[in-house]
């Protein structure tokens, strides 16, 4: 089956059906998101692509229904699987986020997200600095002391990282800013990997995070929000310096000079 390796590995605490029909939509929504299918544009049949993937056309309606869900389709009868106009994407579920960022990510969208985390994260900070209790900051100190332990070159550390933005969302004691832990949480994972992908991190962000916990802990809420901001503002230009690199021409050493 030519279906992503990747999305197999993601899937591989389920069942055989449910693993099938997830690579399809991976691989049917990476497609999308790396406009490889525009808005407007009609998929091939279901009977084509099934051959094309050489899948049951069971497991193809079902990746569909996924893409669907998330709001990258719509299926009528007759007139076939049609891509949704952008705007209509649900571009902050976690597997959107993921498939957006498994190609070379369009920068507008990076820049996007930070936009959102940079209005989001340092009020939230800021309500974590007056509501949080000593859970919430044994929560976030264990967190960091895995992002140090394990570094963000890891799934290890990138998943404590998530926990420690998860653990101020929570602390807010807000129910609508904690619904969007899991996609503040996939966009952290996701431009933490992106930014790995070329070269080492360009440096240590763990600092930022300690500034943030620090302020948190003192229940200093402007320092909390400002050193909040000051990461988001930091992880923007790291993200923006790995995208411009990667953009950048591979120039061949000049072998006069190296003589």
């Amino acid at each position: 089956m030519k279906v992503d390796e990747t999305s197999r590995k993601t899937d591989e605490t389920r069942g055989p059906g449910r693993r099938l029909h997830g690579a399809i939509a991976h691989r049917l929504g990476t497609d999308i998101l790396s406009g490889k299918y525009a808005p407007g544009e009609v998929l091939s049949g279901e009977v084509a692509f099934a051959e094309e993937l050489k899948v049951s056309r069971s497991a193809y309606r079902e990746a569909i229904q996924v893409l669907t869900a998330k709001g990258l389709v719509a299926s009528r009868p007759k007139a076939g699987t049609r891509v949704l106009p952008r705007e209509r994407w649900n571009l902050l579920d976690p597997d959107v986020l993921g498939w957006a960022f498994a190609g070379k990510p369009d920068i507008e969208f990076v820049r996007s997200l930070f936009e959102l985390r940079a209005i989001v994260e340092p009020a939230a900070a800021r309500f974590a600095a007056r509501r949080r209790d000593k859970d919430d900051l044994k929560t976030m100190k264990d967190a960091l002391a895995a992002m140090r332990r394990h570094t963000l070159t890891t799934d290890a550390g990138r998943a404590a990282d998530r926990d420690f933005h998860n653990a101020i969302l929570t602390a807010t004691r807000n129910d609508a800013l904690m619904v969007l832990s899991a996609s503040i949480g996939a966009a952290v994972n996701w431009t933490t990997q992106f930014k790995q992908r070329a070269r080492a991190l360009p440096r240590n962000p763990i600092p930022d995070h300690v500034r943030v916990y620090d302020a948190i802990a003192a229940g200093d809420e402007n320092a909390a929000a400002e050193a909040m901001n000051v990461l988001v503002d930091l992880a923007l230009e790291d993200t923006r310096s790995a995208i411009e690199d990667r953009d950048a021409p591979q120039t061949q050493p000049d072998a006069l000079a190296e003589e």
